[in-house]
């Protein structure tokens, strides 16, 4: 598997990547460098923890994170929990009912991720 595939599996942005990016190996990298941020498992325990600003700020930092790596896929359900974990005019019951799509694609993302290391 390319890594042009792997984007095309998880639902990113290939050609804004490479635009970004330059090379299939920086992609890699930083496709690789993705699994072991810690956005996504610290904004499902302040959500647990009903730590709102918390959450939002790993929310915000995810979006960052998912935007810069053109994952589309991603980075559309994160923004919207973003926006509704905003401290001007949160919208808690709003993100709560976010959650489960952006650990769908978190997921999705992070096994496209693994299978493409797997066959490299």
């Amino acid at each position: 598997m390319t890594i042009k595939e792997c984007y095309e599996k998880i639902g990113a942005d290939y050609a804004e990547a490479i635009a970004r990016m330059m090379k299939d190996e920086r992609i890699a990298k930083f496709a690789g460098m993705f699994l072991r941020d810690t956005s996504f498992t610290e904004l499902k325990a302040a959500m647990e923890t009903e730590n709102y600003d918390e959450a939002f700020r790993m929310a915000h930092t995810l979006k960052g994170v998912s935007q810069n790596l053109s994952f589309t896929a991603l980075y559309g359900p994160v923004q919207e929990i973003t926006e509704a974990l905003r401290e001007k005019g949160r919208d808690i019951d709003l993100a709560k009912s976010l959650l489960p799509g952006v650990e769908a694609e978190y997921e999705r993302t992070v096994a496209g991720i693994h299978e493409f290391l797997q066959n490299q």
